[in-house]
């Protein structure tokens, strides 16, 4: 399986700027868009969203805190990951931009390493589905880089939508989630594909975990989980 690479959206319309942070972060193992003000932001978002934002607090037709203010209003990236990149240094700034909801901070100059360090940081923190480090729930373990499986210490293959799902679930123990949620964080919010889809590969998964398919849990009216404990 070819390995997906995390995809960043940097807002920014310096271009000397733009160009290091798309290189560094390039560098990194992050595939990187660059928009230069927010209605090219904006577009891009709607388009395919990216699994977090380099946002620039001075744009050339709005404030990155304008568009930062609609994104966290808007259920579909309230919750997508945003560091805030300024020459503003401030404290009130600084604590308006985290007030406004952005995860961290950033003042210019910065390091670019530190950026990368900080952005590895929050999609540990927020989306560690996507991360390269391995995980493991209960009898579960996932070699995250090999794309590899181990049931109880035992070798099993999955196909490419099981291995997704399989790794979304146990990065997000015991937390409930809709098909529609496991669409858009599985196989992305642009799949055009029917939410029962869902329950087809739900099924096949369950299969391929033989023993261990009761980890994987209905529940009832709602979607469902990753759960080692007992169903009621």
């Amino acid at each position: 399986m070819s390995k997906e690479l995390p995809q960043i959206l940097l807002v920014e319309d310096e271009p000397a700027i733009a160009e290091l942070l798309r290189f560094t972060m390039q560098g990194a193992g992050f595939a990187t868009i660059v928009a230069t003000d927010v209605a090219q932001a904006r577009r891009q978002i709607a388009e395919s969203l990216p699994h977090a934002v380099l946002l620039d607090w001075m744009l050339p037709d709005s404030s990155g805190l304008a568009l930062l203010s609609e994104l966290r209003r808007d259920q579909r990236t309230a919750a997508l990951p945003v560091i805030m990149l300024t020459a503003k240094g401030m404290e009130e700034d600084k604590v308006k931009g985290l007030n406004e909801g952005a995860d961290d901070y950033v003042t210019k100059p910065f390091s670019p390493k530190e950026l990368v360090a900080r952005v590895q940081a929050l999609l540990r923190r927020k989306t560690p589905e996507i991360g390269s480090q391995a995980l493991k729930y209960g009898d579960i373990s996932i070699d995250v880089e090999r794309r590899q499986v181990s049931l109880a210490n035992r070798p099993v293959a999955l196909d490419q939508a099981e291995f997704k799902l399989l790794r979304y679930l146990v990065a997000h123990p015991d937390r409930i989630f809709s098909r529609a949620q496991l669409l858009d964080k599985v196989w992305g919010d642009h799949t055009f594909i029917e939410e029962r889809t869902v329950d087809v590969h739900i099924m096949r998964l369950r299969k391929s975990l033989g023993d261990l398919s009761h980890y994987v849990q209905t529940v009832r009216g709602v979607g469902y989980r990753m759960s080692a404990e007992a169903q009621d």
